[in-house]
């Protein structure tokens, strides 16, 4: 698994934004980034262990290590910092204690439903449970999806 590339306007906002944090050091915004990103990690409970995340405002990259019980939890772990505002790109770097095969990726357009991409990954609009399971607890509903976010395919 290599690097990731996001769309930086879209996504989770946990951090940015405040003229008190512009007036901020780069180094003590890309830590606090870095711990948001962290923080975010550790409540969607993938049961990922050892998190270190470091944040380079400057490219918008964020690097990720630690270690990961599964591949689906790793790949969660990068959607996880990916799909954060301000985040262009993942470096994900993280161990896997029971390696299995890669997902694919889906980045949404507008228009996208799961069902219609369930449709083109699958043959089967119905099968959009499948996608919405391998990217919980991301996501909360198969309904709330945006343009920008992107999405695990895992094999069936």
């Amino acid at each position: 698994m290599g690097l990731f590339s996001f769309i930086k306007e879209a996504g989770e906002k946990l951090f940015g934004g405040s003229s008190a944090q512009a007036a901020a050091a780069p180094e003590d915004m890309n830590a606090k980034a870095a711990s948001a990103i962290e923080t975010y990690i550790g409540a969607q409970n993938l049961g990922v262990s050892d998190v270190k995340v470091s944040f380079d405002g400057a490219s918008g990259a964020v690097t990720v290590a630690g270690t990961a019980p599964t591949q689906a939890a790793k790949e969660k772990v990068t959607l996880c910092c990916g799909n954060v505002a301000s985040v262009q790109s993942v470096n994900n770097q993280m161990a896997v204690t029971n390696p299995e095969p890669e997902a694919q990726y889906h980045d949404v357009v507008s228009g996208d439903t799961l069902s219609g991409i369930a449709k083109k990954y699958y043959g089967d609009a119905n099968k959009y449970p499948a996608i919405f399971e391998a990217n919980k607890p991301m996501l909360t509903s198969p309904d709330k999806i945006y343009p920008g976010q992107k999405l695990r395919i895992p094999a069936l």
